[in-house]
């Protein structure tokens, strides 16, 4: 009997990866989806929501591992939600990061006490959240913000996906928390002067204060607590390089891609349209 694998999130950036990697590998993939999504045909998709465990019963009966993306600001749910895929699935991999806030902290707890095995995957700053840049770029070929000395670790959506799926189908990653990271530190600033690099025309960094960059996302509807922990967290990467860990290639046995490769792959979204 083949093995099955239920992806939540499957439509997101890291979701599409896994599912599409697993179908590679020849595993069979189940999606939740709470409605019409574009999905690869091989994908079976289950309709329901996580946070509805009526609708969970189905998705998870005959799967052998979950791959858990969980898109509350709060655990509140989760355990209930683990006691369903327990009667069915064996392992849960889940997405964290390494931040570790709160209720990622909380939803860390709650999955370790599960009865089910687990697999914690902690990256560090998706290279896709540069994308927030893009109508900038396409706009100006400057990016405005607070902080362009704060370094990152960007990691891939590729790469985080890679680790996923060794995790959900190979042995020894059981109780294991696997942070991930890009092979270099690069500062906001560099990180732009990449992606015009890759688009091949210049694009600079224009330094604007924590205080200005406070009432801009205030003003479009960003709770403060998080516009505040943001800009915390920010101004905190300025005091030196990131971490780089080794772990995407000693999981997967080829070397982290670097943002530059993302940028390349990328840059039509950064590209002016004419």
């Amino acid at each position: 009997m083949s093995r099955r694998i239920l992806v939540t999130g499957a439509s997101g950036t890291v979701g599409r990866q896994v599912t599409a990697q697993l179908l590679e590998a020849g595993v069979e993939v189940r999606a939740l989806t709470r409605g019409p999504a574009d999905l690869p045909p091989a994908v079976e998709s289950a309709h329901g929501d996580l946070s509805v465990l009526d609708s969970l019963h189905a998705a998870v009966e005959g799967v052998e591992a979950v791959f858990l993306v969980w898109p509350f600001a709060s655990a509140e749910g989760l355990e209930e939600m683990l006691g369903v895929a327990a009667k069915h699935a064996r392992h849960v991999v889940y997405l964290s990061s390494e931040a570790v806030r709160d209720h990622e902290r909380q939803a860390e707890q709650l999955i370790e006490r599960s009865g089910l095995a687990w697999t914690i995957l902690r990256p560090h700053a998706f290279a896709a959240n540069t994308l927030r840049w893009a109508e900038q770029i396409r706009a100006e070929g400057v990016v405005s913000g607070p902080y362009g000395e704060a370094a990152m670790s960007l990691v891939h959506e590729r790469d985080i996906a890679a680790v996923a799926v060794r995790a959900l189908t190979q042995d020894g990653h059981a109780g294991a928390v696997h942070e991930l990271t890009g092979p270099h530190s690069l500062t906001q600033a560099e990180q732009v002067r990449v992606i015009g690099e890759a688009i091949g025309s210049p694009v600079r960094w224009a330094e604007t204060s924590p205080e200005d960059a406070r009432r801009q996302m205030l003003a479009r509807g960003w709770p403060p607590e998080v516009v505040d922990g943001i800009l915390e967290a920010q101004a905190e990467m300025t005091l030196g390089p990131s971490p780089v860990t080794t772990t995407v290639e000693e999981i997967t046995a080829r070397p982290a891609r670097t943002f530059r490769s993302w940028a390349a792959e990328h840059a039509h979204a950064f590209r002016a349209t004419t």
